[in-house]
């Protein structure tokens, strides 16, 4: 995936990891290990971060505005997305909660994370990063906030609007 001014799709992941920590603390040792990732690519993740101005200069307080403004008007552009093949996998976007309580579709009408231990079949949307779907898998506030990401990214207008809307809930929450 492509660059953005020196953000990488990985530290997407990691803020939104952190997001769904709340104000409780966190170590970079948990971080690499819940996200599937190595120690230095959280930490050189966490510098990115603070330059592009989504963590304080400390790297420990996330700055929420920030971030929902770049995912709710930014992320889509920096990392697209787009559906491809049907194969089996986890559920995303309107698939997945929470938008799968407001948003009904058929069985044909799904997209999922291509993973090998998936149990739905539907059409493959690329993932943020290759390791999200493992990562998800551990927390279901995470894949819920990656879902709604995935959203932005492929969603119709629709769908685009319900996920801004929980993004910035949650986001500003």
């Amino acid at each position: 995936m492509r660059s953005s001014g020196g953000l990488k799709p990985q530290d997407v992941l990691v803020l939104l990891k952190l997001a769904t920590s709340g104000d409780r603390s966190w170590r970079l040792v948990d971080l690499a290990q819940e996200l599937g990732l190595s120690l230095s690519e959280v930490s050189m993740s966490l510098e990115r971060s603070k330059k592009s101005g989504f963590l304080d200069s400390s790297k420990k307080k996330l700055i929420r505005p920030a971030l929902a403004e770049f995912i709710l008007h930014g992320l889509k552009y920096a990392y697209p997305a787009a559906p491809g093949r049907v194969c089996r996998g986890m559920p995303t976007a309107h698939s997945a909660l929470p938008l799968s309580k407001e948003i009904v579709s058929n069985k044909d009408d799904q997209y999922v994370w291509p993973w090998g231990h998936g149990n739905v079949r539907g059409q493959a949307i690329e993932p943020l990063y290759e390791s999200a779907p493992e990562a998800a898998s551990k927390d279901p506030k995470l894949h819920q906030l990656l879902a709604l990401v995935d959203a932005l990214r492929v969603g119709r207008a629709r769908e685009r609007q319900l996920a801004g809307e929980e993004l910035k809930r949650r986001l500003h929450a």
